[in-house]
């Protein structure tokens, strides 16, 4: 498994990960969120991503305030530039959306550090599902994905798996 908290990993991976890796160094978008623990999730990383994915990148926000100052300054000027905090669920969390290039991008922050979070989780659950798979398990996914399933529900229906794929 690759160390997830250095986005090295996306340099030997697929053209769309590649891709991925030359935006997110290109807007400086870890190097920008540094101090809050940036950890890329979602489908890219996992190879399971479609054309029109996103980067999620998840962090951990202890003072939203200072944080969506830190995003505004850096990503305010990009396209589709938008930010909220949300309080009215608990854990509050704080969420950064622009374009980047090719890639819409979204950025979750919450006052948990990132291994506790559950996009970190769900992306070590479904690599490690992935691997021990093989191409049929990815092959399958895909198909689910591409048939309109979000990520967590495609592997529960793939795996059979009842209840709250979340």
């Amino acid at each position: 498994m690759p160390d997830w908290f250095e986005i090295g990993y996306l340099q030997g991976g697929s053209p769309r990960q590649q891709q991925a890796y030359a935006t997110l160094v290109e807007y400086r978008i870890m190097e920008a969120l540094a101090p809050y623990t940036p950890v890329l999730t979602g489908t890219i990383p996992l190879g399971i991503d479609l054309a029109d994915s996103d980067l999620d990148v998840i962090c951990e926000v202890h003072q939203p305030e200072v944080f969506l100052a830190l995003a505004k300054r850096e990503f305010g000027s990009l396209p589709g530039y938008c930010a909220y905090h949300n309080v009215q669920e608990s854990p509050a969390y704080t969420i950064v959306r622009f374009q980047a290039g090719v890639f819409p991008v979204e950025i979750f922050g919450q006052a948990l550090p990132v291994r506790q979070q559950r996009a970190y989780r769900h992306l070590l659950i479904e690599a490690r599902l992935l691997a021990m798979g093989g191409p049929e398990i990815r092959q399958g996914i895909q198909l689910l994905r591409q048939a309109g399933l979000k990520t967590e529900p495609a592997f529960a229906c793939y795996f059979g798996l009842a209840g709250d794929p979340y």
